[in-house]
């Protein structure tokens, strides 16, 4: 018999806290009673704890899926090049595409629309990020801009860890760190030039952190 040491322990409290506000965001429901993350095609949007957004993609599996592979530690591209911290997501933003969801994930005529929406919310979150950047590698597929359907967001922080997480010291740490896997990576493979182009992101968003807390230390004169 394996010894209690032997036994897998528990995540932390705060991880197992973060991850059951993950699960109520994806199981609140829409108008018409249906759980947003039980969505099949969509896109979402995260926004870090300035609300600035951070990172888009899109899914033909579910909502649910994908979300959670991003952010309760099963691996995806964008967290295992360190192009992505979940750390750093506070918010959530989904588009769902509920009138595809009998649709299978091959149809072509179904992925041009997924392809015009996630474009659609990167143009519009580029024009409201204060850098004109997010982390995504490569942009989405260039398409026609199209009438977003109604979007879901939510903070996931609760709000017992919220201010703990969002200290910029913390943060800075955070991104620092990040930077240097990615930095690491770079060196040690041949890249896109869109790695590079992200480094370059999160190096003036560390930047743009360094300055904001520095001025916290700052005396008249």
């Amino acid at each position: 018999m394996p010894s209690p040491k032997d036994k897998p322990t528990a995540p932390p409290s705060d991880v197992v806290t973060i991850r059951r506000a993950i699960r109520k965001f994806l199981d609140s429901e829409n108008s018409e009673g249906r759980k947003i993350g039980g969505a099949k095609f969509g896109v979402y949007a995260f926004y870090d704890y300035d609300g600035e957004p951070i990172y888009v993609g899109q899914t033909n599996e579910s909502l649910r899926q994908r979300i959670s592979r991003h952010l309760t530690n099963q691996r995806t591209d964008a967290v295992a090049m360190s192009v992505l911290d979940p750390f750093e997501v506070a918010e959530i933003e989904v588009w769902p595409l509920w009138e595809l969801q009998e649709v299978d994930k091959g149809d072509a005529p179904a992925k041009r629309k997924l392809d015009q929406l996630e474009y659609t919310v990167y143009h519009k979150v580029l024009n409201e990020s204060s850098f004109r950047a997010v982390l995504n590698e490569k942009p989405p597929t260039k398409t026609d801009l199209v009438k977003l359907p109604n979007s879901h967001r939510s903070r996931i922080i609760p709000a017992d860890l919220y201010e703990g997480r969002k200290h910029p010291d913390v943060r800075i740490a955070r991104r620092a760190t990040t930077i240097a896997s990615l930095a690491r990576v770079i060196s040690e493979r041949m890249v896109s030039p869109g790695l590079r182009r992200t480094l370059l992101t999160q190096a003036k968003r560390l930047e743009r952190l360094a300055e904001e807390r520095l001025r916290d230390f700052k005396t008249p004169g």
